[in-house]
């Protein structure tokens, strides 16, 4: 793992008047443990841009000028309005100890079940929190996603090394790749009526009105015809009475 080295100045007074006389100047108080004896000591905030900043993981080496010290960030504080550094806590780490620390997941390459598949690459852990001697700290872990189809997933228990402890259970998911939600979505069939039964309907509509209308001819014409016989009957019956006479 890298390292990066901060130049470092021991504090001779410690209280709230000296912290905050040495952030007016532009430096963080600090604090070491781990080692034989607490050491209180302040940095300069741009020394920290290369540590804090960034998304890898780094070690530090604390330069006192006399001695140089090995150590891990174990917590830092901003100011909750300016976001600037105003205190930060180190560890002293020994070549021989284990130290715990939360290393950044890089994922690299394509896959398929995204491109080809509609799918959904989703990231469950972007840090891995391990546990292991410095010399076996690694960078990052990396994760190659080229082969994972639709529904792969790796967990913890795929990216098990020798060299580092994982402080997660083994079933925990890293990274994924899903269904995404629009190729879920189920389309409705849609019910298409055919244009010929439509024309087909049509004429059976007017065929029916044409057998209206012949009907309601045949009764209008048998109506008249009732009517003109009567007529008949009655001119003959009117001129036999008149020969009569």
């Amino acid at each position: 793992m890298k390292s990066i080295e901060i130049k470092s100045s021991k504090r001779e007074k410690i209280g709230k008047g000296d912290s905050k006389s040495l952030r007016k100047n532009g430096s963080v108080p600090c604090v070491l443990y781990g080692g034989k004896e607490t050491i209180h000591f302040s940095a300069t905030e741009i020394s920290f841009k290369n540590l804090v900043y960034t998304a890898a993981a780094h070690t530090v080496s604390l330069d006192f000028g006399d001695k140089k010290i090995n150590a891990i960030l174990q917590d830092i504080q901003f100011h909750p309005v300016s976001d600037r550094i105003i205190h930060a806590d180190f560890y002293e780490i020994h070549e021989d100890k284990d130290i715990t620390m939360d290393i950044p997941v890089i994922i690299s390459g394509s896959a398929p079940g995204v491109l080809n598949d509609g799918g959904m690459l989703s990231r469950n852990k972007r840090k891995i929190r391990i546990k292991a001697i410095p010399s076996n700290l690694p960078d990052s872990i990396d994760i190659d996603i080229s082969s994972m189809q639709l529904g792969d997933k790796v967990t913890m228990a795929d990216i098990q090394s020798d060299k580092y402890e994982i402080l997660h259970p083994e079933n925990t998911v890293v990274c994924q790749v899903r269904t995404s939600r629009a190729s879920m979505i189920i389309e409705e069939p849609v019910l298409e009526v055919e244009g010929e039964e439509g024309v087909e309907g049509a004429e059976g509509a007017e065929g029916a009105e044409g057998a209206e209308g012949a009907a309601e001819g045949a009764a209008e014409g048998a109506a008249e015809g009732a009517a003109e016989g009567k007529k008949d009957e009655g001119a003959k019956d009117q001129d036999g009475s008149d020969s009569k006479g």
